[in-house]
C-alpha cells in the first residue's frame, strides 16, 4: 500500500514536471497572462505578461488519486478541488483575457464558493455519514443541530478557502506554505483515500514549484489557490480537526487577517498598519526582505504549524 502512495505521488510529479512547459506555452500563445495592479511594487510590475493559470496542471492530481484509488470519498475530494478550481478559473480567465486585474467581483466569488460548499456539505453528512459535532478534547465534542453545522462550516469553509487563496501573492509562497498542510492529513488519516489524496497533491505541488519558484514562469493563479484552499479546508472537516485550525493554518490566517485589519484601519483612520497587505508585502517593502527568503521563512513557519498541530492532535484530541 506504500509503494502504491508512493508510485502515485511520483506520477503525478513527473506528469506535472513534464507537462507544464507545455501548457505555459499554451497559455502564452493565448495571451492568457497576469495584469499586474499598479499599487504593486515596482518588482512586481517586472511580472506583466507571465502566464496565469497555470494551477489547472493541478488537475493531474486529481485523476491520478482517482486512477489510483477510484472510491467515493477519492472521487469527493476530486470534485471539491474542481469546483473550488472552476470559481478560481473564471476569476483568472477574466484576469487574463481581459487584462482586468480585478476579475470577476468578490460577491460573485462567494455566491459560487457558498453554493458549492452547501452542496458539498449535504453530500459529507447525508452520503458519507459525516457526524455534525466539533471535536474539541480527547473525550469531549460539541454536538450540533444539522442547521446550525451547515452554517458555521460553511462559514469556517469560505474564510479559510479565501485565506489559502491571500497567500498566493509570491513566487513560490502557497505551494511552499501548502505542502506542509497537506502532508499533516497524510500523516494523521487513517483513511487511504485521504493519504492517497494529500500525497498526491504533494507531488503536484513539487511539480510545479519548478516552474513557480522565483523568477516564477508561471502563476497558477486563483485556478490553482482556490482550488487547493477548498480541497485543504474540506479536509480538515472530513478529519474532525476543526479546532486545530487556527494552529494549522497560521500562516493563511496571519496573510488574511493583515487583510482585515489593514481595511478597518485604513477605513478607521485613513492610515495604514502594514506597508501593504496581504503581510508578505509588509516584509518586502518595510525589511527589504527578497521573495525568496519570504517563501523559506513563511514555508518554515508553515511546517513548525503542522508539527505543533500534529502534536497537539496525537496528545491531546
Amino acid at each position: 500500500m506504500e509503494t502504491s502512495l508512493l508510485s502515485a505521488s511520483g506520477i503525478s510529479f513527473v506528469l506535472v514536471a513534464m507537462l507544464t512547459p507545455v501548457l505555459i506555452w499554451g497559455l502564452r500563445t493565448l495571451k492568457l497572462t497576469q495584469p499586474i495592479r499598479v499599487e504593486l511594487p515596482p518588482d512586481h510590475q517586472a511580472k506583466r505578461g507571465t502566464p496565469l493559470m497555470a494551477g489547472i496542471i493541478l488537475l493531474i492530481g486529481v485523476i491520478t488519486s482517482t486512477y489510483f484509488y477510484p472510491e467515493p470519498l477519492v472521487l469527493f475530494l476530486g470534485a471539491t478541488f474542481v469546483l473550488f478550481g472552476l470559481i478560481g478559473f473564471m476569476d483568472d480567465f477574466k484576469k487574463a483575457a481581459f487584462q482586468d486585474p480585478s476579475g470577476i467581483s468578490g460577491k460573485t466569488k462567494l455566491v459560487f464558493q457558498f453554493t458549492f460548499t452547501c452542496v458539498l456539505l449535504f453530500v459529507l453528512i447525508y452520503q458519507f455519514n459525516l457526524s455534525t459535532e466539533i471535536t474539541l478534547v480527547s473525550g469531549f465534542a460539541l454536538q450540533l443541530p444539522v442547521a446550525v453545522y451547515l452554517i458555521i462550516m460553511m462559514l469556517f469553509i469560505v474564510g479559510s478557502a479565501n485565506a489559502i487563496n491571500f497567500t498566493d501573492g509570491l513566487d513560490g509562497l502557497l505551494i511552499n506554505v501548502a505542502i506542509p498542510t497537506f502532508f499533516f492529513f497524510f500523516v494523521i488519516s487513517d483513511r487511504i483515500e485521504v493519504q492517497t489524496f494529500s500525497l498526491v497533491m504533494i507531488g503536484c505541488l513539487l511539480g510545479l514549484f519548478i516552474y513557480n519558484i522565483y523568477p516564477a514562469k508561471a502563476f497558477m493563479g486563483d485556478t490553482g489557490s482556490l482550488a487547493i484552499g477548498g480541497s485543504l479546508t474540506f479536509l480538515a472537516v472530513i478529519e474532525k480537526v476543526e479546532i486545530l485550525i487556527p494552529i494549522l493554518f497560521f500562516v493563511y490566517l496571519a496573510e488574511q487577517l493583515s487583510v482585515i485589519l489593514q481595511v478597518w484601519y485604513y477605513k478607521k483612520t485613513k492610515l495604514r498598519i502594514f506597508r501593504m497587505a496581504p503581510i508578505h508585502y509588509h516584509f518586502s517593502l518595510k525589511y527589504g526582505w527578497s521573495e525568496n527568503k519570504i517563501v523559506v521563512v513563511f514555508g518554515f513557519i508553515s511546517w513548525l504549524s503542522a508539527f505543533l498541530a500534529w502534536a497537539i492532535w496525537k496528545y491531546i484530541l
